[in-house]
């Protein structure tokens, strides 16, 4: 079924209109011009779909790739740009299985097609590439993309590590639906995003294939592999779960390994999602899970859609934050980097809000405990220092404020506003927002004019201005 939608597609594609020679093509632009990644994504076109094929062996280390790429041009393009890092040998790229020029530095891989491509043109790019992957560093010196562990790999891609694996418009703004076909060693599970279509055992290797048909950000894929424990079951309301645990997962290093705790972490997904549907909206996606595995060198789990990856055994907070994620950041996504509280402020208030709802600490406490510690203070100067939405620079993307001062921005706005009020502007924010990018700009506007409260202060002391906030 797979198979016959892909042909169709390109097919699709080659029986699009040609370019007139007439015509003026210029270059799509290397980069998004994002603030803190002014290189992630690529101008001139638009992707509609990603179907990846990759075989990976863990013992070299060796990933070898095949990935089409379904698209759209936004103008008249003379070339335009992948993003794929350099520690990867491409051998071949095709434009409309025609053969295309291209060169490769960095994370830009600049492709030439054999002719213009007229805008509104539907076009595919076939990439063909090996090499040894490498993991990627931020400015925060955290790792990411495709992390080698003891059995597999960790796959995780914000903000930037999923060129990392494969060749995609790394931008906010570009979602695509994706199939994936990995193949690894027998005994090994390749787990992705979506849903499972099929696992087929040949010459020592298995492949794992999935459809993820959702839009997603490049940054939410995964790919994560490794000799895994499974639970694959169907829920009710047709929801699919998928969870993967590591038979030698754990919390921390000294402990013994404990996949029964893990499965036990993850037993709530399908209560969490109920929850945060009834208190925000529809769940997002065709499938929930999570991948509990050993990656100790990661350090932080991450909200890959639809499969949260875990580099340990989580905590149970730390479940309710990822599933959360669906909904803001996953379906609700960034227009640009900077404005990181509107993913983990809101991840970080359904922790607080899940906790008051089911006979934990309400989230008021949570806010009071975190405003009673000091400017002057050690913890202080973490949390109140840079403000949420003023930050310098990405070595503080993930960084407390955008967390925890973030989520306090929320119940403040919370007590200020009351409770009808704010939770119908959450339940807006969502709905009309699902599948779009967002900026900050956009949050307080709905919070005025569904408040009918002028809060240009209230966001100003609570998200523009270092230090503690004394009123609002």
């Amino acid at each position: 079924m797979l198979r016959k939608l892909l042909v169709v597609m390109v097919l699709g594609v080659l029986a699009a209109p040609g370019a007139a020679a007439a015509e003026r093509f210029s270059p799509g632009a290397p980069g998004s011009d994002d603030p803190f990644f002014p290189l992630a994504g690529n101008g001139g076109y638009d992707v509609a779909h990603y179907s990846v094929d990759i075989r990976y062996t863990h013992a070299d280390n060796q990933l070898t790739g095949k990935v089409a790429v379904f698209a759209r041009a936004t103008q008249n393009l003379s070339r335009f740009d992948l993003d794929l890092r350099d520690f990867y040998e491409v051998s071949k790229v095709t434009v409309n299985l025609r053969r295309a020029t291209f060169s490769h530095s960095g994370q830009e891989l600049v492709i030439t097609p054999p002719r213009g491509l007229r805008r509104g043109t539907r076009f595919v790019v076939g990439v063909e590439y090996a090499g040894q992957p490498q993991p990627v560093v931020d400015p925060d010196e955290a790792i990411e993309g495709w992390v080698p562990t003891d059995d597999g790999a960790f796959v995780v891609g914000e903000p930037q590590g999923t060129p990392g694996w494969i060749p995609v418009n790394d931008s906010l703004s570009d979602r695509a639906s994706f199939d994936f076909a990995i193949t690894v060693p027998k005994g090994t599970t390749a787990i992705a995003n979506g849903t499972l279509l099929s696992r087929r055992d040949r010459g020592g290797m298995t492949t794992w294939r999935w459809l993820a048909p959702s839009p997603m950000v490049p940054y939410l894929a995964t790919a994560t592999n490794g000799v895994f424990q499974t639970r694959f079951e169907r829920l009710s309301r047709g929801l699919w779960r998928f969870d993967a645990v590591d038979p030698q997962t754990r919390m921390n290093d000294d402990d013994p390994p404990n996949p029964a705790l893990a499965f036990e972490r993850l037993d709530p997904e399908p209560e969490i999602v109920d929850f945060f549907t009834k208190l925000y909206g529809p769940y997002p996606f065709e499938s929930v899970g999570g991948i509990v595995d050993w990656a100790p060198d990661v350090g932080y789990a991450l909200e890959s859609q639809t499969r949260v990856n875990y580099d340990r055994i989580p905590d149970e907070s730390t479940v309710v934050h990822e599933i959360a994620h669906q909904w803001f950041g996953n379906a609700v996504g960034l227009a640009v980097w900077p404005d990181m509280w509107l993913n983990e402020g809101f991840a970080t208030f359904s922790e607080w809000i899940y906790d008051e709802r089911h006979n934990g600490p309400t989230a008021q406490e949570h806010f009071e405990e975190n405003y009673a510690i000091p400017e002057e203070s050690e913890d202080g100067q973490d949390l109140w220092f840079p403000a949420p939405n003023a930050l310098p620079d990405a070595s503080v993307l993930f960084s407390s404020p955008v967390y925890t001062r973030g989520a306090m921005t929320l119940q403040a706005l919370r007590q200020k506003i009351g409770d009808r009020t704010f939770f119908a502007i959450l339940r807006a924010w969502y709905r009309d927002n699902r599948n779009d990018n967002v900026r900050t700009a956009d949050f307080i506007q709905l919070a005025e004019r569904m408040s009918g409260r002028d809060l240009d202060a209230f966001f100003d002391a609570w998200l523009f201005e270092e230090g503690r906030p004394t009123s609002w």
